[in-house]
């Protein structure tokens, strides 16, 4: 049943990324609210699947590395999707379900296997730490797709290159409020996941800090990160220098959550 909820899920993604792709192709909304809609289906069967497999395995549903990036590619669609409903950027979709379609790929491998969590790691305090952590990073990978559309549309207006495709994208206005909310509450999420892992590692190996690699990186990447909330929200930072400075955020997290376990040898590899 696992098994079939994922690959349902799987199709949905695909489906949706195809059809957001001829959206691009002809620049019609109505093709992009087609999309949408197989979107929001997909979603609702990635949750389901989260579900069963919490219930079945009856362990956290992000410990492992697969299961981690399938919770990535789920949280990433439905902020989006949350978005979506109060903002103009239905559009967006298109950059969101290859991104989705691409994690769920990635985690396929052996997502339905049945991974034991190691005895360190049956504890509440990890399944918090890492929900929270994820989740403010699928805030964070938000705020940078919004960045890039941002400055390719800014890039097609100063131009005064209105055409089709310009006006096809979503308004600069709700381009910049997506990723100000994204970046404000990615960086509360990671704080407090941030935190939640430094309990954890004083109740297992009696210190936070151990110069681990992974956690040298995340502090790294956690300062990057809330250097932008302060220009964000201190200095006023708004539009292309909120743009710019919110994708080199993410390019920090990314590597702090996945380039380190690939070049170093960490406590984090699981």
């Amino acid at each position: 049943m696992v098994a079939i909820l994922f690959k349902c899920a799987l199709a949905a993604y695909l489906a949706s990324t195809a059809i957001y792709a001829a959206s691009l192709a002809v620049r019609r909304i109505a093709v992009a609210k087609a999309a949408t809609w197989v979107l929001m289906s997909a979603f609702a069967l990635h949750t389901i699947f989260i579900a069963f497999r919490w219930v079945e395995t009856g362990q956290s549903p992000v410990i492992s590395s697969s299961e981690a990036v399938s919770f990535v590619a789920w949280a990433i669609v439905g902020l989006y999707l949350a978005f979506q409903i109060r903002t103009k950027t239905r559009v967006l979709g298109a950059f969101v379900a290859p991104i989705a379609l691409i994690l769920v790929i990635g985690s396929s491998a052996d997502i339905v296997d049945n991974f034991r969590t190691p005895e360190m790691l049956n504890t509440s305090w990890v399944t918090i730490h890492v929900i929270l952590s994820l989740a403010g990073g699928a805030f964070f990978a938000l705020a940078c797709v919004s960045a890039f559309i941002y400055l390719v549309q800014d890039k097609y207006l100063k131009k005064r290159k209105i055409d089709s495709m310009s006006r096809f994208l979503p308004p600069l206005r709700d381009l910049d409020r997506i990723n100000h909310i994204s970046v404000i509450w990615g960086f509360m999420l990671l704080t407090a996941g941030i935190v939640a892992g430094v309990v954890w590692a004083r109740t297992v190996w009696g210190t936070e800090l151990q110069g681990d690699p992974k956690q040298v990186a995340t502090l790294v990447s956690w300062l990057m990160c809330a250097l932008l909330v302060h220009q964000r929200l201190a200095i006023g930072w708004k539009g292309k220098k909120a743009a710019f400075l919110s994708i080199g955020a993410f390019v920090f997290l990314l590597f702090a959550f996945v380039g380190v376990n690939l070049l170093f040898a960490t406590v984090h590899s699981f």
